[in-house]
């Protein structure tokens, strides 16, 4: 699932959103999650292997992505933290 450079910084806002989307529709593969965070399939698999690495996504025998308990509550967290520092939740789609 490689897919070049490794992510070091990823962007929260984008984390959030793929988080958000796998919460919402519980299981996803990898092309239907890129669509549905508008994210290129190449930069969603980097976040994916984070994420992974980080015990957020785990993959099915189907390769269908899930989302953890740890990812969600990494979300919840997250979201918490954006509310009360930037004062909004809005995850704009753009590509990185």
């Amino acid at each position: 699932m490689n897919s070049g450079e490794p992510i070091s910084k990823p962007n929260l806002y984008v984390l959030a959103r793929i988080i958000k989307v796998l919460k919402e529709r519980r299981r996803l593969n990898r092309t239907t999650l890129a669509t549905s965070t508008g994210l290129s399939y190449d930069r969603l698999v980097k976040y994916l292997e984070w994420m992974s690495s980080k015990g957020f996504v785990e993959f099915d025998s189907n390769g269908e992505v899930l989302l953890t308990k740890l990812g969600t509550e990494t979300y919840d967290r997250l979201v918490n933290w954006i509310l009360k520092y930037v004062g909004n939740v809005r995850f704009p789609k753009f590509s990185e």
